[in-house]
């Protein structure tokens, strides 16, 4: 198949096409990086043209509310191109419980994106995936002041970034869903149990102190997101620690 993915060497994206080159597709990478402008549509028609599946991994470069304006524009630029192109199916990464936290303007930014594409004329599929080990640090940095950082006991479920570029490969060479799958790391923490663990296994002196207040991830009500029925990927936080 042919795949283009649209922020092909970001994080996901890169693994996402070094994964289906090596299942014997044909995947190609486009992003700033290669003329490709989602926000202007820049290159856009050229990129899909052709393609079978059309991947988009890109993401809002703020948090804020400014990323509704980010994935509106970018997702109906997309849906264009992809209709103009004869795209046959196009996928997302999305997040597990983003409807459920209307508090923070980029998980109902994701909310959208998710809408515009469900609503449009292209065969689709959501992968929602949990919060990624790989942002722990950053996290971490969020509310850390001297040696104290102050995290909330939010209900998590890591998932490893290759494992979630593998369930998105996956997907995209797949039937459309025409819906969404939620996929998972093995293991729930609370936020700041996490939080421990990870400035342990570093070596880490700073101490967490469990703070309701403390970070994004305050608005959180309950175990939103977090999901034991979703489809559980193999890597455990110590292992990929370690």
């Amino acid at each position: 198949m042919k795949v283009a993915v649209i922020g092909g060497t970001g994080l996901i994206g890169s693994q996402v096409v070094k994964n289906l080159n090596a299942a014997g597709h044909e995947a190609v990478p486009h992003s700033h990086s290669t003329g490709v402008d989602v926000i202007s549509g820049q290159g856009l028609d050229a990129a899909v043209a052709g393609a079978d599946v059309v991947v988009n991994a890109t993401n809002s470069p703020t948090f804020d509310a400014a990323s509704l304006a980010f994935f509106r524009t970018s997702m109906d630029n997309l849906l264009a191109a992809a209709r103009k192109g004869g795209v046959g199916h196009i996928v997302i990464l999305s997040i597990v419980g983003v409807d459920q936290v209307p508090e923070l303007d980029y998980y109902r930014a994701k909310v959208l994106q998710e809408n515009i594409l469900a609503a449009g004329p292209v065969p689709y599929s959501i992968v929602r995936a949990t919060q990624f080990m790989e942002f722990m640090d950053d996290v971490l940095s969020w509310t850390t002041d001297g040696d104290t950082v102050r995290l909330p006991a939010t209900p998590i479920q890591p998932i490893a970034a290759k494992d979630v570029a593998d369930a998105v490969a996956e997907v995209a060479v797949g039937a459309p869903l025409n819906g969404t799958r939620n996929i998972a790391g093995p293991e729930i923490f609370t936020l700041d149990e996490l939080g421990r663990m990870t400035l342990s296994r570093k070596g880490d002196h700073r101490s967490v102190v469990t703070d309701p207040s403390a970070g994004m991830f305050a608005v959180v009500k309950g175990d939103v997101l977090t999901d034991p029925h979703a489809r559980l990927a193999p890597t455990r936080y110590e292992d990929w620690l370690s």
